[in-house]
């Protein structure tokens, strides 16, 4: 049987910073969670407990409610520079 690969343990950000509340007003705090075609990464990409990742996809999922961050770019439609717009 092949070894296992080992990996570097990830931390979740959020609770070494101690936050405790995110606004889904703040889209530039948000790009580290989205990928370039504006979906929600992964807890096993991004490190973040399940508490914090639970917040995240609320507060993405009101800021895409709220026009702030769109919900998905097409295939058709290459984005150069995807957070240029995210300020």
């Amino acid at each position: 049987m092949a070894e296992r690969r080992k990996y570097k343990k990830r931390f979740c950000k959020y609770c070494e910073a101690k936050v405790d509340f995110m606004d889904y007003k703040d889209v530039g705090a948000l790009r580290f969670s989205l990928s370039e075609r504006y979906k929600i990464m992964p807890r096993r990409l991004t490190g973040n407990c399940k508490r914090h990742q639970d917040m995240i996809a609320t507060v993405i999922k009101r800021a895409r409610a709220a026009a702030l961050v769109p919900y998905t770019v097409t295939r058709k439609t290459v984005v150069t520079a995807p957070f240029e717009n995210l300020k």
